[in-house]
C-alpha cells in the first residue's frame, strides 16, 4: 500500500483504509458528477416516499428537500467542491447533505442502496437525453423536408453501384435521408419505453425491509412501472446497451448521408455547394474548401460503434446481480449521447443551408444513358416482352457508347434500326422530366409525389411534436 491514503463512508468493515491510488483508480466521480440532477431527483423522490411511509418526520424530509435544493444550487453556480474520495456523486451528494443538515441527513439512504440508486439516475439521465435526440431528429428531418420541397422538381442522376442508374429528383433523394432517420426516431423512442421502469427499491440486491411504496416512487419519477425483480433491476443495463445500438444504426446512416454530401461537394461531381461556415480550408492550398463536418461526423461513426461494442463486452458473463465492472458503463454512454447529440445538432443546421447546383446535377443526369429503362418499358409496352425489350436497348446502349450519344440524344431512324416498333412518340419518354414525372405513385420520383411525401412528413412530425 502507498503512504497516500483515504478513509471512506462505508469503512466500518475494514481494518485499514484505501489505497489513495485504489481510490483514484475506481472513483467515478470525475465523469458520474453530469447525472447530479437525476440523482438529487431521485433522493427528493426517495425522502417523499420514506415520508410516507413513517421513516423520516415531515421536518424532516422539509431539511433533507431544503438541502438538497441547495445543493443543486451550488453545484449550478460552481460552488460545489467534488472529492474523488467519496467516490462518486452520489456519496458527494450525501456527504455534502449530511455536512448541510446534520445527522437527519445521513437517513435519506434508508431502504436504497448505492446499487438500485445509480441504475435509477442512469435511467432518469438516459430517459432526459432520449427525448434531446428525439427532438434533434425532428430538427433535422424538418430541414430535410424544407430542401427537399425546395427540390422536388430538380432532377439527378440516381445511382447504383455508384454507376448512373435512372433519373430522380433531389427532393426524392433528400426524402430516403427522411426515411432512415424515421426509423432511428422509432428505435430510441422504443428504447425509452424500456429505460422508463424505475428500479429505486431494490436495494442492493435482495429489496429491503423498509415498508417502502415503489409505486409511490415511481409516479413522482414520472415512470411507467417499477421493475418486477430486485436483482435483474440493479444489474440490467440493456436499456445502455439499446441506446447504442439505436445509435450506431442512426451513425450508420449518417455515414451515408456523410459521404453523399462530401462526394457531392467535390469538383469531380459539383452537385452541391455547403455553407461556407461549416467547411474549413487548408494551410497550404488556398483554394480548398474542405467538408469537414460531414467527414467528421463520418469518423464519429467509429467510437459510437467502438460504445457499442464496449457494453457488450462489459456485460458479458456478468453473474446476478451488481459488480464493479458496471461502472465502466457510463464513459461509453456518456460520450455515445455526447457524438450523437453533436453530430445531429450539426447536421440539423447544416442541411437546410445546402444549396443544390440545378444545372451540374441535370447535366450529370444526361450522361450515362439513365433513361435505359424507359426506353425498354417504352418498347415492352409495344407489344415486346421485357426480356426481348432488355436485349434491344443494351445494343442501343453499345451503340451510343460508340457515337458518343445517349439516346436522347439519337434520332428516330438511329433508334429504329433496334427495333420496328420504336416510333416518335419515344422522345416523350427519353427525356429527363418525362422519366421522372412518369414515376408517378407513392413512394415514386415524379415531383408531385416528392411533395405529397413532403406533406405526409410534415403532418408526421407534427403528429410528434
Amino acid at each position: 500500500m502507498s503512504e497516500e491514503q483515504t478513509n471512506q463512508q462505508w469503512g466500518g468493515r475494514f481494518n485499514e483504509p484505501t489505497d489513495a491510488f485504489v481510490a483514484r483508480f475506481t472513483a467515478s466521480v470525475q465523469f458520474d458528477q453530469r447525472m447530479y440532477k437525476q440523482d438529487i431527483e431521485g433522493s427528493v423522490a426517495h425522502a417523499k416516499m420514506l415520508t410516507k411511509v413513517g421513516v423520516l418526520t415531515e421536518a424532516e424530509c422539509a431539511d433533507i428537500l431544503q438541502g438538497l435544493s441547495e445543493i443543486q444550487s451550488d453545484i449550478e453556480s460552481g460552488n460545489f467542491e467534488w472529492s474523488i474520495e467519496l467516490e462518486d456523486v452520489h456519496m458527494n451528494i450525501e456527504a455534502a447533505l449530511t455536512k448541510k443538515i446534520g445527522v437527519t441527513g445521513k437517513k435519506l439512504h434508508t431502504g436504497r442502496s448505492r446499487n438500485d440508486q445509480v441504475a435509477t439516475d442512469i435511467r432518469l439521465y438516459v430517459r432526459e437525453e432520449v427525448d434531446h435526440v428525439l427532438a434533434e431528429i425532428i430538427r433535422l428531418q424538418q430541414g430535410i423536408i424544407g430542401l427537399a420541397r425546395q427540390e422536388a422538381d430538380t432532377v439527378m442522376p440516381g445511382f447504383t453501384h455508384l454507376q448512373t442508374a435512372q433519373p430522380v429528383t433531389f427532393g426524392h433523394h433528400l426524402m430516403a435521408w427522411f426515411e432512415m432517420l424515421s426509423r432511428d426516431y422509432e428505435r430510441f423512442a422504443d428504447c425509452r419505453k424500456r429505460v422508463n421502469i424505475l428500479p429505486l427499491g431494490a436495494a442492493a440486491l435482495a429489496g429491503t425491509t423498509y415498508p417502502i411504496d415503489r409505486q409511490m416512487t415511481t409516479e413522482l419519477l414520472g415512470f411507467t412501472a417499477p421493475t418486477e425483480n430486485s436483482l435483474d433491476s440493479v444489474s440490467d443495463r440493456d436499456f445502455a446497451i439499446e441506446f447504442c445500438a439505436a445509435s450506431s444504426i442512426m451513425m450508420m446512416h449518417m455515414t451515408r448521408y456523410s459521404e453523399e454530401l462530401v462526394m457531392w461537394a467535390s469538383a469531380q461531381f459539383n452537385f452541391i455547394n455547403l455553407p461556407d461556415r461549416f467547411c474549413t480550408g487548408s494551410s497550404i492550398m488556398p483554394q480548398k474548401k474542405n467538408p469537414d463536418v460531414p467527414e467528421l461526423v463520418r469518423g464519429k461513426s467509429g467510437r459510437v460503434y467502438g460504445h457499442l461494442m464496449s457494453l457488450l463486452t462489459l456485460m458479458k458473463s456478468q453473474p446476478l446481480a451488481y459488480n464493479k465492472d458496471n461502472q465502466e458503463d457510463k464513459e461509453p454512454l456518456f460520450d455515445a449521447i455526447d457524438t450523437i447529440k453533436g453530430c445531429l445538432r450539426a447536421f440539423a443546421d447544416m442541411v437546410p443551408a445546402i444549396e443544390a447546383k440545378r444545372e451540374n446535377m441535370r447535366e450529370a443526369a444526361l450522361r450515362g444513358f439513365s433513361t435505359a429503362t424507359d426506353l425498354a418499358d417504352y418498347v415492352v409496352r409495344k407489344g415486346i416482352p421485357f426480356r426481348d425489350a432488355h436485349e434491344i436497348v443494351g445494343k442501343a446502349v453499345a451503340y451510343g457508347i460508340e457515337q458518343n450519344k445517349d439516346l436522347g440524344e439519337m434520332t428516330l431512324e438511329e433508334l429504329q434500326q433496334f427495333s420496328d416498333q420504336i416510333t416518335a412518340d419515344v422522345f416523350d419518354v427519353l427525356t429527363l422530366d418525362g422519366s421522372v414525372s412518369a414515376r408517378d405513385h407513392i413512394g415514386g420520383t415524379a415531383p408531385n409525389q416528392v411533395r405529397k411525401a413532403c406533406d405526409r412528413a410534415e403532418r408526421m412530425l407534427s403528429a410528434r411534436s
